[in-house]
């Protein structure tokens, strides 16, 4: 029994060294806000709401570039939402809400 025990140890730090699991759901967990945001940033920007629509893709922004994963839909998600970002904050509401459209289509491949 204490060898079971030990290898059940053995496994568990080697997992917990790899960081897989626990890197896995800090990084989902950050894809999920950014694209909640970035759905927020869409339909403020359909209601014509630039600057709202600017804060939700500031806000997705913070969280994809948090993800820290290496994807190149999140790399794609990061561009289209800080374009948002600038159409927003221009006052171009119709642009921002393309550009947000297209993050969450990005960043919801992220796997």
């Amino acid at each position: 029994m204490t060898t079971s025990i030990r290898h059940g140890a053995a496994v568990f730090a080697a997992v917990a060294l790899l960081g897989l699991p626990v890197v896995a759901q800090a990084d989902n967990k950050h894809v999920s806000e950014a694209i909640e945001h970035a759905k927020g940033a869409v339909d403020h920007g359909k209601q014509g709401h630039a600057d709202a629509a600017a804060k939700h893709a500031e806000e997705a922004l913070k969280h994809a570039q948090a993800a820290g994963v290496k994807n190149p839909h999140l790399d794609e998600g990061v561009k289209e939402l800080k374009e948002a970002v600038s159409h927003g904050k221009a006052g171009h509401a119709d642009k921002a809400t393309e550009h947000a459209e297209a993050a969450v289509m990005h960043l919801s491949e992220v796997k």
